[in-house]
């Protein structure tokens, strides 16, 4: 019985530190970074909607969001709610 707790303590701390979407994360997120570099620090995003040459892409957790402007493949705008 005691090794099943050992289990689920385990399983929940990996998931834990699966989640990019963190303050931490946003704030490392700067002007001109490539969309690429973005999706090495908060992984891949749940959709982006582009248009005329922008592209919006939104992060999401359970209690969080990212959002992010790219224009020509470059960060320039961030918007984040729910972030701790």
């Amino acid at each position: 019985m005691k090794k099943h707790y050992l289990i689920i303590a385990a399983l929940i701390l990996l998931l834990n530190g699966c989640n990019k979407i963190t303050k931490k994360n946003y704030d490392k997120i700067e002007n001109g970074m490539s969309y690429e570099e973005v999706v090495k620090l908060l992984g891949e995003p749940e959709g982006c909607a582009e248009t005329l040459g922008f592209s919006n892409c939104e992060w999401k957790n359970k209690d969080a969001r990212i959002m992010i402007t790219f224009i020509s493949n470059k960060a320039t705008i961030k918007i984040a709610e729910g972030l701790k």
